[in-house]
C-alpha cells in the first residue's frame, strides 16, 4: 500500500491507527516506527502468532472485521492491506464498523487486487494477457478441502461495486489509486511480470473519509 495516502510520515506521530486484516502486522510495524499508536487486527490466530513471533511494541488483536471490539471514535486512521475485505462477503458491514470505530475527519486507506485481474488467468507470460472470465462474474473463488470443505474464500467486486460499498457505508471516497507497475521491478511474482504488470493494474487502493 503507498503509505504517503495515509498521511505525510512526519505527521503519523501519535495517531492512533487500526490496521484491519493485518496478518503478520508489517503494516503496523512501519507504523510504530513512524511514531503512531497503531493496533493490529487480524481473524486468523496463526497470523498473529506469526506476528508476535517477529516482534512489535503494539496490540494485537484476534477478532472479526465486521464486529470491532472497539468503542466508538477510537482511532484517528484504519488502514488494510490486502486484508479483510477481498474475503467477506458482506463488505459493507465491515466498512460500516471501520466508520464507526474512526473518529470524525478520520481516513480510511484499504488496498485490494485490482479488480479487472478477475478477468484474466494468474500466468505471468502471454498467456496471461488474454480475458479468461467475465469480469462481471460474482462467482467466488472458492478452494476446498479432501472432504469438502472450503478452506479458502475470496469474493469478486467490480470497481463499481467497491464505490457503492463505500458510499453505502457513509464514507466518502477522496480518491482511488491504481499504481502503475516500477520500472525497476524486473520479477516475476505468481501471475505477475512487468509485461503483464505494465498493461493490466495489480493493485487498486481506495482512500476514503469519516465525515
Amino acid at each position: 500500500m503507498e503509505a504517503e495516502l495515509l498521511g505525510p510520515p512526519e505527521e503519523l506521530k501519535n495517531k492512533d491507527v487500526l490496521e484491519i486484516g493485518a496478518g503478520a502486522a508489517q503494516c503496523s510495524r512501519w507504523l510504530a516506527a513512524q511514531g503512531a499508536r497503531p493496533v493490529a487486527l487480524d481473524l486468523s490466530h496463526r497470523q498473529l502468532q506469526h506476528a508476535l513471533r517477529i516482534g512489535g511494541s503494539f496490540p494485537l488483536v484476534c477478532a472479526d472485521a465486521g464486529a470491532l471490539p472497539f468503542a466508538d471514535g477510537s482511532f484517528d486512521l484504519a488502514c488494510s492491506a490486502y486484508g479483510a475485505l477481498p474475503f467477506v462477503a458482506d463488505p459493507v458491514l465491515v466498512l460500516r464498523e471501520v466508520r464507526r470505530v474512526l473518529r470524525p475527519g478520520g481516513r480510511f486507506v484499504f488496498s485490494v487486487t485490482h479488480p479487472i485481474r478477475w478477468a484474466f488467468p494468474d500466468e505471468p507470460g502471454p498467456e496471461g494477457l488474454s480475458v479468461s472470465a467475465s469480469y462481471f462474474d460474482r462467482t467466488p473463488y472458492v478452494e476446498q478441502d479432501e472432504q469438502g470443505r472450503a478452506v479458502y474464500v475470496e469474493h469478486h467486486r467490480t470497481i463499481g461495486d467497491r464505490i457503492r460499498d463505500i458510499v453505502a457505508a457513509d464514507l466518502r471516497l477522496v480518491d482511488l489509486v491504481e499504481p502503475e507497475w516500477p520500472a525497476w521491478n524486473s520479477a516475476e511474482w505468481g501471475g505477475w511480470s512487468p509485461l503483464r504488470g505494465n498493461l493490466i493494474p495489480g493493485t487498486a487502493i481506495f482512500v476514503c473519509v469519516r465525515d
